[in-house]
């Protein structure tokens, strides 16, 4: 992917109030970064009539990178849409951009005594609809061994699926995924001979579950296209096919402690733990699956011996990054069905490179982890939108920091039971960002300096680059992915319109799962400090 730079010495020098945001996709001339000035609203009159018209200073979209300039005037920009008739983009302020930051955050205490206490998620868009989506569900488990009076046991999942080329593929994860995988893991639980089925059959029911349901998106909906025969029928079903959707999925089973991830294209999930010394540890529980990873480029030329072309410049044929993916149909549809679709209703010619169809799989790469609740783990898992921007140590060292920061503000006595196991647990930390730096790539660039710091020209070693604002921790990684301390940076980036905010940042999906010990009252309870007001979320049970 083709990255503009962002000049941070532009960002840094914008010091004159927050004005208007102005679009310009026209040439620009004069040296890089120079001041420029665009008009806001007509003005007339020369001399000191027109000296009098107020200035503002703003930062400019170009077509190739941002300057600074002025806008004559104190109207703002505006342009009619078909969607909302009038759309007007005005540089935000710290506030609303914090308002913006948090428009979609959720917080939930997990009060069931099954080794959660709390999850937090936000999303932030960049296209216009969001791309990305999410799934939560806690399934009650009886338990086995001790007959119908047995205590029940809690499978948890939390998901993140990161859409491309459009927002249905991942929409029907959001619908679908977690109900296949826990239809696929309930029939294997009761066909094994003993309480627990073993590893490898766990893992198998999970990967069926992703592939059943991707057979239903890519080649049971060209089953239907066909009977019906309707273009209208096809333009409906086809859309989930056409799109791609890469999925992490996390299963918990509270019985066992056993945390499996489930990862099909570049999500990532990470698990923070708390060392002796004090500080966080960051592993990752996945691997970017992409052409650049040499793993996967390895396996597809294995799969596709002899086709020189299978991964070019680190894309599949040379066109999608993800090796794994939902949806994508037209590196998974025979040549023969991509004709027949396009003959009968719409679509496309295959590319010449297609010869050995699917180059494209949905089937994940399962991992396993035993969690240790009674010392606080914790799990982060997000869309690749975040992991161009912070490392994985520094996520955890992140999530560290707004957990001291937490406790420091409840000293006076803790206000709720997430904070009372924390208390039992966490010392004191005296470290901005308390994470032991991990020799664990996680797959490329896992610890290297993100694709998005070198954009934008920021010292990854610079001190005080991040703060704590927020009270939800999702919503605090976003805000530090950013820019952090640097407001006017955050600022703009929030304020940078549809599309063209893809070319600095990509739409955001993140979980934060804490594991720990609190009370059973069966309960889900909505944190509404932690909580955007709008729409009121429901818990997931």
């Amino acid at each position: 992917m083709y990255f503009r730079r962002l000049p941070v010495a532009l960002v840094s020098s914008l010091v004159v109030g927050y004005g208007a945001w102005y679009s310009y996709n026209g040439t620009q001339t004069g040296v890089p970064g120079s001041a420029r000035s665009y008009s806001s609203s007509p003005t007339t009159g020369t001399g000191t009539d027109a000296a009098a018209v107020p200035t503002r200073t703003v930062l400019v979209v170009g077509a190739d990178e941002l300057r600074q300039g002025t806008v004559v005037g104190d109207g703002p920009i505006s342009k009619t849409t078909s969607d909302d008739g009038r759309r007007i983009v005005e540089m935000l302020t710290p506030d609303q951009a914090t308002q913006k930051l948090r428009k979609l955050e959720q917080s939930f205490s997990v009060n069931r005594g099954q080794g959660v206490t709390r999850y937090d998620l936000v999303q932030l868009p960049s296209n216009d609809p969001i791309e990305d989506d999410h799934a939560e569900k806690i399934v009650q488990v009886p338990n086995r061994s001790n007959g119908a009076g047995g205590e029940e046991s809690d499978w948890m999942f939390w998901g993140v699926f990161d859409g491309h080329s459009g927002w249905t593929t991942s929409a029907t994860l959001r619908e679908s995924l977690i109900n296949y995988v826990a239809t696929e893991l309930n029939q294997t639980y009761k066909a094994a001979a003993s309480e627990t089925p073993t590893a490898d059959a766990i893992e198998r029911a999970i990967k069926t579950g992703f592939t059943r349901l991707d057979d239903e998106i890519v080649h049971k909906s060209v089953d239907k296209v066909f009977k019906a025969s309707s273009k209208n029928v096809a333009a409906e079903i086809l859309q989930p096919a056409l799109s791609g959707s890469c999925a992490l999925l996390s299963f918990y089973d509270s019985r066992t402690n056993l945390l499996r991830v489930a990862c099909t294209g570049d999500s990532r999930a990470v698990l923070g733990r708390r060392l002796d010394s004090g500080k966080w540890t960051a592993t990752a529980l996945s691997e970017d699956q992409t052409g650049s990873n040499p793993n996967e480029a390895a396996r597809m030329r294995k799969e596709h011996p002899g086709e020189d072309q299978v991964v070019r410049n680190g894309r599949v044929l040379g066109g999608l990054e993800p090796t794994r993916a939902f949806g994508d149909a037209v590196y998974k549809w025979s040549r023969d069905t991509a004709y027949k679709l396009r003959s009968q209703f719409f679509g496309r010619n295959p590319s010449p490179l297609l010869k050995t169809p699917p180059y494209v799989t949905a089937e994940p790469v399962v991992t396993t982890t035993k969690v240790q609740p009674e010392n606080g783990d914790f799990l982060v898992l997000a869309t690749d939108g975040l992991w161009e921007m912070l490392t994985n140590d520094e996520v955890v060292g992140l999530v560290g920091q707004w957990i001291e920061s937490q406790k420091t503000a409840t000293t006076t006595g803790p206000s709720s039971q997430f904070e009372a196991t924390w208390a039992k647990i966490f010392g004191s930390s005296k470290s901005p960002l308390p994470v032991e730096k991990g020799e664990d790539s996680g797959g490329p660039d896992g610890q290297k300096t993100p694709i998005r710091v070198q954009q934008w020209g920021i010292d990854p070693q610079a001190k005080d680059r991040f703060v704590v604002k927020d009270k939800n921790v999702a919503t605090h990684l976003v805000r530090n992915a950013l820019g952090g301390t640097n407001d006017e940076q955050v600022c703009a980036l929030l304020t940078l319109p549809a599309p063209f905010s893809r070319r600095y940042r990509d739409d955001l999906t993140v979980q934060v799962i804490f594991f720990g010990n609190g009370e059973k009252t069966g309960e889900v309870k909505v944190n509404t400090e932690a909580t955007a007001e709008e729409p009121a979320p429901k818990a997931k049970l």
